[in-house]
C-alpha cells in the first residue's frame, strides 16, 4: 500500500474540534494569571481555531516553580536511568496509539500536509521517545585506573530545570526532540511551544500525564516569545536553555540568560547547498533537491534552498525541475493527495512575498511560482518558486528565506562550487551529488556546514550530532551528544592506599 493511499485510509474528512489551548503546570492546565488569551489561526483559511492563555512573567514563575520542586524534591531526578526508560516508552506507545488524532490537530495548526505529518513526523516523535530511553540506559561513565593509587570514574548527573523553546514548524515531532533526552537524563523542564502553533503541544503534556510522569516534571507555559518565552530564559530557577528557530532570536535569547550562566543549545538557521555534479545520478538529485526544499511547505532548517548545478547539466537539469514544480498538488492539508500546503501565518507570507521583489530588484528570474496560486483566493498558499541567476552577490542567495522558494546557480568547477556553498553565514546542512567517491569526500570535508549528505536527502540517523556552523547555531544533539548538554559529568576520586598530603604548618 502507498503512503498516499494509506493517508487515505487515516485522514480525517473535516478538521478536529480543538478547546483551548491552557498552560500545564504541575500536572493540571490552567489559564493564563491574567486571564488573557490570544487566537490561533488556520493556515488553510486565517479563521480562528481557538484561543491560547497568553503568558507572561507570573506564568513562567509558576511553571519554574513547579519544574524546580519536581527537580529538587521529587522522584523522578533520583529513579534510576531503567525506571525513567519505562516511563518514555509508555509515552512512545500513547503517541504511537493518538497518531491520527495528533496529526490532524498538526495539520490543522500548521497546514503542513497530512501525508507528510502522519507517516513522518508522527512516527519519529515516538521514536524520539523510544530512542531516548534507550541511550539513557546505555549512558555510562569513565574510568581512569591510576597504577592502584586512585580509582577515579565519571558520572552523568541531571543539570537541573530546563527552558525548552521550539519553533511552529512540526512543532510536535521537534518538542519530543527536546523533551525526551531532556528528561531521559532526569531533568525537568518547561516547555514554550511557538505562539504560531501552540495546539500539540496541549496533546504531548496529556500524554507523559497520562504515562505517568510525575507532577511538576513536564509543564507547558505559551505566549508570545518576547514575554513568555522571555521570562522562562531569564528565570533563575532555569539551568539550560535549548532553543531552535531563526538566528536574531538566539542571538537575543542568548543575552537574556548570559547574566545567568545558563547553558545554551542553539539549533539556528539555514541556508543549505544542493551540490550537484554532472556525473551525479541526475533524477534521484532532482527528486532529493525538490524535496528537500518543497516538503514541509519550505518551512525546513535543513532545506536546501540552494541549488548549484554544474555548468554541463544546468539547462537540463532546470527544465526537469520547471516541469516537475509545475505538477506539485497544492490543496488542503488534511488532503492525503496534497503535496504543499499554506504558509504558517499571513505575517510570513508577506514575508516570503518580499522576497521576490527583492529578487526582481536585484535581478534574479522569478522563473516559476513568486506569488499566491492561481485560484486559490485565500489562506497562506504561495506556490512553490524557483529563481533563477542568484549568486552570492544577492539577498536571495544569502538570506533564510524559509518557504518554498529554491534558488538554481551554475558552477564551473569544484572549487567554484566550493566557494558558492560555503559563501553564507549559515553552515547547518549540505548535500553533494556525485559518482565521483574521491570527489564526495573532498568536498564534504571543505563545506562548512554541521551535515552533510552525499548521494542523498536529509535522511536522519538519531545517533549522530545533531547542528551547525558559523550562525547555524551552537552545540551538538542527537544519541549520546544531547547528554553532553542535558548533563552534568562528575569526576570522582577514590583514594585506593595512602598517598602523599603535603603537612602544611605541622613544624
Amino acid at each position: 500500500m502507498s503512503e498516499a493511499t494509506r493517508g487515505a485510509a487515516t485522514a480525517p474528512r473535516r478538521p478536529p474540534a480543538v478547546g483551548p489551548a491552557l498552560h500545564f503546570v504541575a500536572d493540571a492546565f490552567v489559564p493564563a494569571a491574567s486571564g488573557r488569551t490570544f487566537e490561533t489561526l488556520d493556515p488553510a483559511t486565517n479563521e480562528p481555531i481557538t484561543g491560547v492563555a497568553d503568558g507572561a512573567a507570573e506564568d513562567a514563575d509558576r511553571a519554574v516553580r513547579a519544574a524546580r520542586a519536581a527537580f529538587d524534591d521529587g522522584p523522578w531526578p533520583r529513579w534510576p536511568a531503567a525506571r525513567r526508560a519505562e516511563v518514555l516508552r509508555r509515552v512512545a506507545d500513547l503517541i504511537d496509539a493518538r497518531a491520527e488524532e495528533i496529526a490532524a490537530v498538526e495539520c490543522l495548526d500548521t497546514g503542513i500536509p497530512w501525508d507528510q505529518i502522519r507517516h513522518a513526523q508522527i512516527p519519529r516523535a515516538a521514536e524520539n521517545f523510544r530512542f531516548f530511553a534507550e541511550m539513557a540506559l546505555r549512558l555510562a561513565g569513565e574510568l581512569f585506573p591510576t597504577d592502584g593509587v586512585f580509582h577515579t570514574y565519571t558520572l552523568h548527573r541531571p543539570v537541573g530545570v530546563a527552558g525548552l523553546i521550539v519553533p511552529w514548524n512540526t512543532p510536535f515531532m521537534l518538542q519530543t526532540w527536546k523533551v525526551a533526552p531532556c528528561l531521559a537524563a532526569g531533568n525537568t523542564c518547561v516547555l514554550k511551544p511557538a505562539e504560531w502553533a501552540p495546539l500539540s503541544a496541549g496533546l504531548l503534556a496529556e500524554i507523559v500525564r497520562d504515562a505517568g510522569l510525575p507532577p511538576g516534571v513536564f509543564n507547558v507555559v505559551h505566549g508570545v516569545g518576547e514575554r513568555a518565552g522571555a521570562a522562562v530564559v531569564a528565570h533563575p530557577g532555569v539551568q539550560l536553555i535549548s532553543f531552535t528557530g531563526e538566528t536574531a532570536t538566539g542571538r537575543e535569547i542568548m543575552r537574556n540568560g548570559a547574566s545567568g550562566l545558563k547553558r545554551f543549545s542553539m539549533e539556528l538557521g539555514g541556508k543549505s547547498p544542493v551540490v550537484v555534479f554532472a556525473d551525479a545520478d541526475l533524477d534521484r538529485a532532482l527528486d532529493a533537491a525538490i524535496f528537500g526544499v518543497f516538503s514541509l511547505n519550505g518551512e525546513r532548517c535543513t532545506a536546501g534552498s540552494r541549488l548549484l548545478v554544474e555548468a554541463p547539466v544546468y539547462d537540463g537539469l532546470v527544465d526537469a525541475l520547471l516541469a516537475r514544480v509545475a505538477r506539485i498538488r497544492i490543496g488542503a492539508p488534511l488532503d492525503p493527495a496534497t503535496e504543499l500546503g499554506p504558509l504558517i501565518h499571513p505575517d510570513h507570507w508577506h514575508r516570503v512575498r518580499g522576497y521576490m521583489d527583492v529578487a526582481r530588484a536585484e535581478g534574479v528570474t522569478v522563473a516559476a511560482g513568486g506569488d499566491r496560486p492561481a485560484g486559490v483566493d485565500r489562506g497562506n498558499y504561495f506556490a512553490p518558486t524557483v529563481l533563477l541567476g542568484a549568486d552570492a552577490r544577492h539577498r536571495v542567495f544569502q538570506e533564510e528565506i524559509f518557504g518554498p522558494v529554491l534558488c538554481v546557480t551554475p558552477f564551473a568547477n569544484e572549487a567554484e562550487a566550493v566557494r558558492l556553498a560555503n559563501a553564507v553565514r549559515y553552515g547547518l546542512a549540505a548535500y553533494v551529488w556525485t559518482s565521483d567517491v574521491a570527489r564526495a569526500h573532498r568536498v564534504a570535508a571543505q563545506v562548512e556546514a554541521g551535515m552533510v549528505w552525499v548521494n542523498s536527502q536529509n535522511v536522519r540517523d538519531l545517533r549522530i550530532p545533531f547542528g551547525g556552523m558559523k550562525d547555524s547555531g551552537i552545540g551538538r544533539e542527537g544519541g549520546l551528544y544531547s547528554f553532553e548538554f542535558y548533563t552534568e559529568r562528575q569526576a570522582v576520586h577514590v583514594a585506593l592506599g595512602r598517598h602523599p598530603i603535603p603537612r602544611l604548618g605541622a613544624g
